[in-house]
């Protein structure tokens, strides 16, 4: 089953269930891709629905973070409860050891030596992470392994 119809059906259970913070979320999250699908002019397959929800968890991510700092408790937790539903559509996160390995060997690939081919390394790695790791933490990891190298 397509990804989209998956969260269209999860709608409709929410809806059954009374479940307004899923409901919110899930109308959020079809608007988006709705929003992607008109600005391509074409429907998007599960590989742009995985690329709408990546946008819209790292909106909360970032208003987490604000919230946090702002001393706002309420609006921080329901920022997270949203988070959480908008994850159980990606696929699993990999770990940061899993990250590490992945980076190592792209270094090892593309011959870099210090922080100036970081460019070389993360056009390649990024493709093969999209949707498995958040690109500041694979940034994170790649500049530690990068600095760790450097002569």
């Amino acid at each position: 089953m397509a990804l989209v119809e998956r969260i269209r059906g999860d709608l409709e259970q929410a809806l059954r269930n009374k479940d307004s913070l899923r409901c919110s979320v899930l109308r959020m999250a079809l608007s988006s891709m709705h929003n992607a699908e008109i600005d391509q002019r074409k429907a998007i397959d599960d590989a742009g629905v995985i690329s709408v929800l990546e946008k819209e968890a790292k909106k909360r991510r970032e208003s987490i973070e604000a919230f946090e700092k702002g001393n706002r408790q309420d609006l921080v937790d329901k920022e997270k409860a949203e988070l959480v539903m908008i994850m159980e559509y990606l696929p699993k996160q990999m770990g940061r050891q899993e990250i590490v390995e992945a980076a190592r060997r792209v270094i090892g690939e593309v011959g870099a030596k210090g922080p100036n081919d970081k460019g070389k390394v993360m056009s390649k790695l990024m493709p093969q992470l999209k949707g498995k790791a958040q690109g500041q933490e694979i940034n994170d990891v790649v500049v530690e392994l990068l600095g760790s190298t450097s002569p």
